[in-house]
């Protein structure tokens, strides 16, 4: 097959989706281009099924950055590419969720995704254009994959919104906003703000869904020219007889246990209940053992839908619009610079910040360059937190994600690196979980920032928002449980201060939701988000005025780039003198930002008295307290500053005459000199004689 290709334009800039080409032995590859930025994206499906009924869809999404796309051979010892990096992963979570959905339940065919950056400029992300290829190659391969997506990013500038702004524009966006959708419904929400409103929000996710229906107009187009005939597949399902089976033997065992408010109890007596029914339907069911877990879980997730639906009463018989009982701690650990302690219902998050030096920043090589990243939050998920035995490894795709998404949350508070110049660390361990615990881990860190002394604006507390839905009912639920979670079909976390957005991450569990459901999340997101607000700032409700005396103390001074050579000194003598005397580790800038850090406030009182001595202009017809260091037949050489040494004359040494030097003057003496002159090659000429009678018209 020849190459295909279909196209459109978005601000000038053409884009493409091509097939036909490259990777033809996958079910479905195609290129997107926007700009110089060009991703390969293939799909590939096994061709038998998976023995037993998958829990859930057996889809696997990869994405690499390959660093020849930016024209650059990749650091380290074996220079090439290794483990994903952590933008890598939020790239196929990104790809993941928006498609995952579409698939029908019991589907039983591994399936895999790979997105390649093969070319990349210094304008375009080319994560959407990863999602997007990513459908389109589902679409037009022989995989059983009907509704193509679009997706494409927003951004709020100046009071306009732009479509797939660069990564310039995004920076000073005050919103960062990627939203997929079908044809009909949104599916998966991505946003990060410096705080708007909803009604910013609500419009961007319009314009994206309308754009996004241009997209896949393109791939309809795609599909028309180059399309495979869809494969018949296995979709395994639960027998109709064993769910009725399961109901008549275990129904009212199955519901009660559903009231047991505690978690670990709960899920012990499900694994129990699964095991008598495996082994007293054995004979029966024998082909379906497999199924039985899958069929209690959804004869639970149906009693609670209806539940909910009927009579608004959730499994812990709280109301849809109920927050379970939050408590709010600070300063929890003895040695750290801060810590909280966030619990909400059985979900608990110890938040601990650290604070550190300029050095501390991490540095970030992507296709678009190198930076710094300043203000870093990092979420863990042990096992115990939810009664689980499994290897603690690194961390997972799950716990990169829900950290960037709190990391997002609080980004916007953080002042900046003029107002306060540490780096900044967040770690939020995640103690217990049950549901939304990336939401309690915005709510600690942001008390945990607080009680290190670091000069947040206000605090951030973020929720989840779950639905129940069937026909033309539905039900929004706030602060989602483990249970409702597994049962509904959304999980919407929305955090933010008293009345801006900060974050918003949509996922969905069915194929898609309608506007109107969106905004009125977003809504009540506002209302409750006020209840989790008081009970914090009850807690702390301002930073903390100093920081802790266990952190380090960081200092921030202007010189003139001028004078960055005085402050070294020749080959480094002077700048190595002050790290010895006060164990400081010292930043210089270009620009002549020094940035000073040191163990203790004496330590930096000191070290900053230096730096200005070494830096500090030296004028003429001022006088200095020298120390001579040098004398010769003709003059004394004397150290008036650091580093700084000038020529007192012997005619400048006394109005008298002197007969011998070294009689007048020694090494190590301390005298008053005046600074008489400074020649073009920055050679000082001194005069003892002159700063005394400087002295006597003083007296």
């Amino acid at each position: 097959m020849s190459k295909l290709q279909v196209k459109t334009q978005f601000n000038q800039t053409e884009l493409f989706i091509s097939t036909g080409e490259l990777a033809k032995q996958a079910n479905g590859s195609v290129l997107v281009q926007y700009g110089g930025t060009v991703v390969l994206i293939t799909a590939c499906m096994d061709r038998l099924p998976l023995e037993n009924y998958p829990e859930v869809l057996p889809l696997v999404v990869e994405y690499q950055e390959k660093t020849y796309a930016a024209g650059r051979i990749p650091g380290g010892f074996f220079k090439r590419e290794g483990r994903p990096s952590e933008n890598e992963i939020l790239c196929a979570r990104l790809i993941d969720r928006p498609i995952r959905p579409l698939f029908p339940k019991g589907f039983s065919h591994n399936i895999q995704i790979i997105a390649v950056v093969i070319s990349a400029d210094q304008d375009f992300d080319p994560d959407v254009l990863a999602v997007l290829g990513a459908s389109s190659a589902l679409y037009i391969s022989d995989i059983p994959f009907d509704i193509p997506i679009g997706c494409c990013r927003v951004g709020f500038l100046n009071g306009e919104f732009i479509i797939n702004p660069t990564y310039k524009q995004r920076e000073e966006a005050l919103l960062d906003i990627v939203v997929a959708s079908s044809s009909q419904k949104i599916l998966m929400i991505e946003a990060k703000s410096k705080g708007v409103d909803e009604d910013i929000v609500l419009k961007a996710i319009k314009l994206a869904y309308e754009n996004n229906k241009r997209l896949i107009a393109l791939q309809e187009e795609l599909r028309e020219k180059a399309g495979k005939k869809k494969r018949d597949v296995c979709i395994k399902e639960i027998p109709e007889k064993l769910i009725e089976k399961l109901k008549e033997d275990f129904y009212t065992e199955l519901i009660e246990n559903l009231k047991i408010s505690d978690k670990i109890q709960r899920l012990n007596n499900l694994d129990n209940l699964i095991v008598r029914a495996q082994e007293s339907l054995k004979d029966v069911f024998c082909e379906d053992l497999d199924k039985i877990k899958p069929a209690f879980y959804e004869i639970q997730s149906e009693f609670i839908r209806e539940k909910i639906l009927k009579e608004k009463i959730r499994p812990d018989n709280r109301t849809p619009d109920e927050i379970r009982e939050v408590s709010c701690k600070v300063g929890v650990l003895p040695r750290t610079h801060g810590s909280a302690l966030f619990t909400r219902g059985q979900t608990q998050a110890l938040a601990v910040t650290t604070l550190g030096s300029t050095q501390d920043m991490q540095l970030i090589e992507a296709l678009e360059g190198q930076s710094f990243k300043r203000f870093m939050l990092h979420y863990s998920f042990p096992p115990f937190s939810v009664g689980e035995v499994r290897p603690v490894r690194g961390p997972s795709r799950r716990e990169i994600g829900h950290g960037n998404l709190a990391e997002r949350a609080l980004e916007c508070v953080i002042p900046k690196r003029e107002n306060f110049p540490y780096t900044i660390r967040v770690v939020s361990e995640i103690l217990e979980s049950n549901g939304s615990s990336s939401m309690a881990t915005v709510c600690a860190g942001s008390l945990s920032l607080m009680d290190a002394g670091v000069p947040v604006s206000e605090h951030v507390a973020g929720l989840a928002f779950g639905l129940i839905e069937k026909d033309s009912d539905y039900v929004i639920l706030t602060d989602i449980a483990g249970a409702e979670d597994h049962a509904g079909f959304m999980d919407f976390k929305i955090a933010g201060t008293r009345n801006k957005i900060t974050a918003i991450q949509l996922d969905v569990k069915n194929k898609g939701l309608d506007f109107n459901i969106i905004e009125e999340t977003l809504k009540k997101a506002k209302i409750q988000r006020q209840k989790i607000l008081d009970l914090m700032y009850q807690t702390i409700d301002k930073p903390r005025a100093q920081i802790s005396e266990l952190a380090p103390r960081i200092t921030t001074m202007q010189i003139s780039p001028d004078k960055i050579g005085d402050l070294i000194g020749p080959g480094g003598k002077n700048i190595r003198k002050i790290i010895q005397e006060t164990q400081a580790v010292i930043n210089i800038e270009n620009d002549g930002t020094i940035t000073i850090t040191t163990p203790d406030q004496d330590s930096q009182e000191k070290a900053v008295r230096m730096v200005k001595e070494f830096t500090q202009e030296i004028k003429v017809g001022e006088v200095y307290k020298a120390k001579v260091v040098r004398v010769t037949n003709y003059g004394a050489f004397c150290e008036i500053l650091p580093g700084k040494i000038g020529l007192c004359h012997i005619s400048e040494l006394s109005d008298g005459f002197i007969r011998n030097i070294n009689e007048f003057v020694k090494v190590g003496d301390e005298i008053l000199v005046k600074v008489i002159g400074i020649d073009e090659l920055g050679r000082i000429t001194l005069s003892k004689k002159r700063a005394n009678v400087n002295k006597e018209k003083n007296r």
